[in-house]
């Protein structure tokens, strides 16, 4: 799931930059600095839907693990930020919301996995 996430908006910031973050904030990009950024920023979810891909099975490695702590800071900084541009800068578009809810889910979904890891983890 969250692969096929990250996947998605990674290849639709790549593709469609402009269209992908006025969905999200209601402005395009409209300046060509701001297209090579939404397309950097494409790549790096490509990135991190490739990482979650490959390490969907490995629960108890230890990289995967950090791949669950990681995730779950980067969800909860996109939920802050697209709270902080909403509230202070008044910019929203009709996927802010839907961005913001599906987020705060991964973030949970972070959380119930990391429990679940340290459950199992016998102490030594």
């Amino acid at each position: 799931m969250k692969s096929a996430v990250e996947l998605l908006a990674g290849l639709a910031l790549i593709v469609v930059p402009a269209l992908a973050v006025s969905f999200v904030i209601g402005q395009p990009l409209s300046e060509p600095d701001g297209v090579v950024l939404g397309r950097i920023a494409g790549v790096v979810l490509l990135a991190l839907g490739i990482a979650c891909w490959l390490a969907r099975n490995e629960s108890q490695n230890r990289a995967a693990i950090s791949l669950i702590w990681v995730l779950l800071f980067y969800d909860v900084s996109v939920v802050l930020t697209l709270l902080f541009v909403h509230v202070r800068i008044a910019l929203g578009g009709i996927g802010l919301w839907p961005a913001v809810a599906l987020h705060s889910g991964l973030g949970v979904w972070s959380l119930v996995c990391l429990r679940e890891v340290t459950r199992r983890v016998v102490p030594t």
